[in-house]
């Protein structure tokens, strides 16, 4: 019996000393700042991380629990060594970076500013700590720390993977970039983005985006169903080229123009193009349940192709930092992955289509009933967007000379992009009459 009160005496007493025991929670929300610079033989990296993230390390406390900064510089090391250097991952052309030296570590207040700039940070960590008796409970601090890289060259090209998604729940890193002789490059990564290329080289950035355009439209929900409400009422591939041509045409154009600043940068433009995107699925699903007007698909095609470019803008937006200094290639090279998307769908979904149509329902039944549900679908998307877009205030931009610039450059788009797709049309239309021409030959043999 009496062995077992002392099992529970010592138990209490565990459950009690953990309970007194402090607990370093996981941060929500952590932003890491960093610089990377290679110089000659060796790469600089500057970082700042908040030292509360930094957990596992036992730091040297005073008093109410201040941080001992005496007695703190072998912690502040081991916590740039844990939780930088073992965390970031550096290669230089493809080979991985060895394990970095910790050339400096040091503890700032939350105030500080000097990680504005590169020449302000580097002084910052360089110089005198702060004085051993501030007072700074240690959860309020930053780490700033500065790691070398030896490299063959500073002429290389260099790609950077930060895995430090264990400093907090949410983290963003925040990068940039110093190249010799260019100009900075600012990168922003949430959680690990895996490797990215600093400098890619074109190909290496066509290949990327074009997977991301790829990949984009296939979780495009609304893009897909606009997609599909333009196809609906065809039954062969040949009749949707002009069809698809015409409205990737023109979300080309407009996402090139988002992308040079040309598109408005006003807080209600991306929840109005949202709103318009769901107007124009209502749209072609309500022609057609009424009358699908074919001949004229093309140009309503285009019309709201203008609307979605826009759309996939917003969604390139975070990811054009990783185009380096090929924006034009990346750009194309998006809209290619799109369109080499939506040529899977339609190649899916058009001979399914035609599959339905001839042995489970007729054509028309077909295309009323598949519109009718893309129609409430999109039509609930309308509201929804309609009461988050009334909750900006719109302002008409300024009659200036910089807003009919701005106009001239679109109509000069317009009517070049018009002027393209009305000669594919007829190009694509004298095809057609040479074909039938030679088939009625044939058959009169």
């Amino acid at each position: 019996m009496n062995w077992r009160i002392r099992g529970a005496f010592l138990a209490a007493l565990v459950l009690v000393a953990a309970s007194r025991a402090p607990a370093h929670d996981v941060p929500s929300d952590v932003t890491v700042h960093a610089f990377l610079k290679p110089e000659g033989r060796s790469l600089r990296l500057l970082v700042r991380v908040p030292l509360g993230a930094t957990r596992d390390v036992d730091y040297p406390m005073r008093g109410p629990g201040y941080l001992d900064l005496a007695r703190a510089a072998a912690a502040l090391r081991n916590a740039a060594q844990l939780w930088i250097g073992g965390e970031v991952e550096i290669y230089e052309d493809g080979t991985r970076l060895r394990a970095p030296q910790i050339v400096a570590a040091r503890v700032s207040l939350p105030s500080d500013r000097s990680f504005a700039t590169y020449e302000d940070a580097l002084a910052h960590v360089m110089g005198p700590p702060l004085p051993s008796d501030t007072e700074l409970y240690w959860s309020q601090g930053m780490l700033d720390a500065l790691l070398e890289y030896p490299i063959r060259s500073d002429a290389s090209r260099f790609s950077f993977r930060p895995e430090l998604s264990r400093l907090g729940l949410r983290v963003v890193t925040v990068l940039r970039f110093l190249p010799p002789g260019g100009a900075v490059r600012a990168f922003e990564f949430i959680g690990d983005p895996g490797q990215v290329q600093l400098d890619p080289r074109w190909y290496q950035a066509a290949l990327q985006f074009v997977a991301l355009g790829f990949f984009h439209i296939l979780d495009g929900t609304d893009h897909l169903l606009f997609l599909f409400c333009l196809v609906i009422p065809f039954r062969r591939l040949r009749g949707l080229i002009l069809v698809v041509t015409s409205f990737t045409l023109a979300h080309s154009i407009t996402l090139i123009a988002s992308a040079f600043g040309i598109a408005p940068g006003a807080l209600w433009f991306p929840p109005l193009v949202e709103t318009l995107i769901a107007l124009s699925i209502v749209y072609m699903a309500l022609e057609n349940i009424v009358a699908p007007q074919l001949g004229r698909r093309w140009m309503i095609a285009f019309g709201f192709g203008l609307v979605h470019g826009f759309g996939f803008s917003f969604a390139l937006r975070e990811t054009l930092q990783f185009a380096g200094s090929h924006l034009l290639t990346s750009l194309l090279s998006f809209n290619l992955g799109v369109e080499l998307g939506q040529l899977l769908v339609l190649t899916l979904f058009v001979p399914l289509l035609e599959l339905v149509t001839r042995f489970v329902v007729a054509p028309r039944t077909s295309t009323i009933i598949l519109s009718a549900l893309v129609a409430h679908t999109a039509w609930h998307w309308l509201i929804e967007r309609w009461d988050q877009l009334r909750q900006f205030r719109f302002e008409w931009p300024a009659l200036d000379a910089a807003l009919l610039a701005s106009v001239m450059r679109w109509l000069m788009l317009l009517v070049i992009a018009v002027g393209f797709v009305w000669l594919v049309r007829g190009a694509l239309q004298r095809f057609g009459d040479r074909t039938a021409a030679n088939e009625a030959v044939g058959a009169d043999e």
